[in-house]
């Protein structure tokens, strides 16, 4: 296969996948069919493209030959190919989750093209070369986000959209702004060009540099939900359905965090002195204030609302430390959280499916009742809080290690720390939900065949994240060395530079 149509599949098999599906708008039964080969093709190409990226190096094309940095580019280094897997192995698990797990009214008003449109709008922003198409992709992601938050019309959600779209659209502003003000300073808007041009110490307008960055710091913060622009999130997430819930909760905000480290790893690294002290203040309170805020829930998903504010503070301690190991170490925990807290959320609705509710005090009783159940969050949980051997306890070791190897005691503390809390508010959980015995039982509800099917079939997006999710706890090593190699070409931006400048 050509290597520039491995770069454009990403982005062509869920775009015409989303059309098919807006042509059989009356046919649930054809949009489902089309998706699953969708979903299905788009894994496929997301695995060459990382297979040819680990052979040949850094891969980029120029869309419509147009020379860069005029053109449309489009480029793939390790970091991106990896983001691009893992939005869709979560995408090929949500999508399995919703066939049983979604009920056919949203299924008729568009979700399936809609999901298709958001995922290729993840694979946009992971392979664009370009600002101003970096902000085009996110404003996909943000039209995308609103319509399936919105899908439905119930009060809560379209409360939740509301926050969620007027809080992005600021964000939108900034990022624009921005834009802007990083044309006018350079004349470019290519990624590898504006590289190239702070790599040189005579340049006129190198030291305004910094004033651009702080509208990205803010608008991509806001977007990855970083202390103390983070208050949008818990108020949207925990209101759609829970296949919504997971892809853009497990997903969307790491896009945000992806941003940052590829703009503050080409770009901005003239502004390291202002932004890495800004970046680790903001890591700190990040972690803290988002478990004290699960901590202090009492309803299944909105705990998993705020420890993903929590998380996205430990991506963006790597940032800040800013050496090999702990952007190795970032870029692993981004991968290990995109499973993790997609499976929690699955998890959530097979409860919420079998009982009825989220309410943490309207539970209990499942280990004895659902032992599998119990196991499954189990294990997720404690890989979330970074117990070894699971993945998230290799990503936050990674992390502490490199904080306590650059001197920066106290975020290494914090994260460690923050690890212990989250472990209490996962074993808050495991209490109410599985361990203690529910106070009123329900009486018994005749299920016919169809019901136990469908309830079973929720299980295998589950098992299909949990195998992942020991897999990379298990089977570290070569995650972990491609997590350092991704981050040894952030760190040498040249190769990325050549591959496109050619």
């Amino acid at each position: 296969m050509h290597p520039n149509l491995l770069l454009l599949l990403p982005l062509l098999i869920p775009l015409y996948g989303a059309i098919a599906c807006l042509l059989c708008w009356r046919w649930i039964k054809l949009q489902t069919a089309v998706t699953a080969a969708s979903q299905l093709a788009w894994t496929a190409a997301a695995g060459m493209l990382l297979y040819h990226v680990l052979g040949q190096g850094v891969l980029a094309t120029q869309i419509g030959n147009w020379p860069a940095p005029f053109g449309i580019t489009l480029v793939a280094d390790i970091f991106g190919a990896l983001m691009v897997l893992t939005g869709t192995v979560t995408g090929l698990a949500v999508f399995l989750f919703s066939l049983p797990g979604l009920d056919r009214a949203r299924k008729r008003y568009g979700y399936y093209p809609l999901l298709l449109f958001l995922q290729m709008g993840v694979s946009g922003v992971c392979l664009t070369g370009d600002i101003f198409n970096l902000y085009v992709w996110f404003e996909v992601l943000l039209i995308c986000c609103f319509a399936l938050l919105s899908l439905g019309s119930t009060r809560g959600q379209l409360e939740g959209a509301i926050k969620y779209v007027t809080i992005n659209f600021l964000a939108s502003g900034l990022l624009l702004t921005g834009v802007g003000v990083l044309y006018s300073l350079f004349g470019a808007l290519n990624l590898a060009a504006l590289a190239q041009m702070v790599q040189e110490a005579n340049h006129p307008n190198l030291s305004l540099l910094p004033i651009a960055g702080v509208f990205f710091i803010v608008g991509f913060g806001i977007k990855a939900a970083v202390f103390p622009m983070f208050f949008w999130l818990p108020a949207s997430y925990h209101t759609p359905p829970i296949a919504v819930s997971a892809f853009i909760g497990g997903l969307i905000t790491k896009v945000g965090i992806y941003t940052l480290v590829r703009l503050f790893t080409t770009v901005f690294v003239v502004s390291l002195s202002f932004a890495l002290p800004l970046f680790l203040v903001l890591a700190g309170l990040t972690m803290v204030i988002g478990v004290i805020g699960a901590a202090a829930q009492i309803d299944f998903r909105k705990i998993l609302s705020f420890h993903i504010i929590s998380q996205i503070g430990y991506m963006l301690m790597g940032l800040a430390l800013y050496t090999p190991l702990a952007l190795a170490g970032t870029i692993f925990f981004t991968l290990h959280n995109v499973l993790v807290k997609t499976n929690l959320f699955l998890i959530s609705g097979v409860v919420a499916q079998a009982e009825g509710t989220f309410a943490l005090k309207k539970l209990g009783g499942l280990y004895l009742r659902r032992p599998f159940l119990a196991l499954l969050f189990f294990l997720s949980a404690l890989s979330l809080a970074g117990i070894p051997p699971l993945s998230g306890f290799w990503g936050k070791l990674m992390l502490a290690k490199a904080g306590f190897a650059s001197g920066n005691y106290l975020i290494a503390g914090t994260s460690l720390a923050v690890s212990l809390v989250t472990l209490f508010s996962m074993t808050k959980i495991w209490n109410e939900v599985f361990w203690k015995k529910k106070k009123k039982p329900a009486p018994p509800v005749k299920k016919t065949s169809t019901d136990v099917l469908r309830q079973r079939l929720l299980y295998l997006p589950v098992i299909f994240l949990m195998l992942f999710i020991l897999l990379m706890g298990l089977y570290a090593a070569p995650v972990l060395m491609l997590a350092e190699t991704a981050a040894a070409q952030l760190l040498h931006s040249e190769t990325y530079i050549k591959a496109v400048l050619k």
